[in-house]
This record gives C-alpha cells, structure tokens and sequence, in this order.
C-alpha cells in the first residue's frame, strides 16, 4: 500500500524536549453533502525534522513512516 502524502504549514518547531520534530497544520477543504458549502477542515500532525532545518511558516510535505515515537508517525518529505 502506497504511503499517504499530505502538505502543510509548519506551526512550531522549538521545544525543550521536541528536538527533530516539528508541528505541521495540514488543511484540507470540502464540499458539504447537504449544504453544498465549503467546509474547511484542519489537523496538526507531528513530523520527524533530521535536520532540526525548518522554521515556523514554512510550506512542507510529510510522509507515512514507522512510528518513531508515541505521537511521531510522519516524517519530512524531501523530493
């Protein structure tokens, strides 16, 4: 089964203890069965950051991976 890719914008990626790892919002709008209005819909995933390189803002894709932690199950994709 293929790995799911999803984009988002990095919302924080400084912590005491989240070395490597970054907070990444990923939106995601739709159509409404009933209402036919759009709907937008939005979750924060935790990605893995090898490179401690990215910043708060910044656009970015995260990947399926192994589950390297409790909540940590995405990683930083680079194409």
């Amino acid at each position: 089964m293929p790995r799911r890719v999803l984009q988002g914008k990095v919302l924080g990626s400084k912590g005491k203890r989240k070395d490597k790892t970054v907070t990444v919002l990923v939106e995601r709008k739709f159509r409404h069965p009933l209402y036919q209005k759009t709907v937008t819909r939005s979750k924060k995933y935790h990605a893995h950051d090898e490179s401690n390189s990215l910043s708060d803002g910044q656009l970015v894709k995260i990947i399926e991976c192994r589950p390297l932690s409790k909540t940590k199950k995405w990683e930083i994709y680079i194409e």
